[in-house]
């Protein structure tokens, strides 16, 4: 079989990151969360798109979700679980075609190292059950210096 990942090339399949060419994949399969499906159970209640970044570490098209440009005031939701992650206060446009908050809500969002490209990341996962939501970046405007660059299809939008 042809490996086209370039993560595959540079962290070939081991005992430590088989999964999917990272160790965070592993990590997240071994940590507990409150709550907890088994893959059957998450792909009947998440669209294929949904699954595939949730569950599977996904990442989505630049700009291909609506909540990239939504404005109005609300609570971004984990698209799996429901639990508030994002305010609309915390929103700005990043441009980088996702969207972008520069905090969470307290206590709920959870962070662990992504080495599935040359160089680590943090990414982002529901803290509540553990979909995968983006990644944090330290580019994004004051008062915190972070962008969280989060993938639409994980999140659902409530309006105030």
């Amino acid at each position: 079989m042809i490996r086209s990942k370039l993560s595959d090339i540079l962290f070939p399949p081991t005992i430590e990151n088989s999964n999917a060419g990272s160790l965070i994949t592993l990590m997240s399969k071994k940590q507990k969360f409150e709550i907890e499906k088994s893959d059957a159970e998450w792909q009947q209640c998440l669209s294929e798109t949904q699954f595939g970044i949730l569950r599977q570490h996904g990442t989505e098209h630049p700009g291909s979700s609506p909540l990239d440009k939504e404005a109005a005031p609300g609570t971004y939701h984990c698209a799996g679980c429901g639990t508030a992650l994002f305010s609309s206060d915390h929103k700005f446009d990043a441009g980088c075609g996702w969207p972008s908050f520069f905090q969470p809500l307290e206590q709920t969002i959870g962070t662990s190292t992504d080495y599935k490209l040359i160089y680590p990341r943090t990414e982002t996962h529901c803290a509540k059950c553990g979909g995968h939501l983006g990644h944090v970046f330290n580019d994004g405007p004051q008062p915190t210096g972070q962008r969280y660059c989060i993938n639409g299809a994980a999140l659902s939008f409530k309006g105030e």
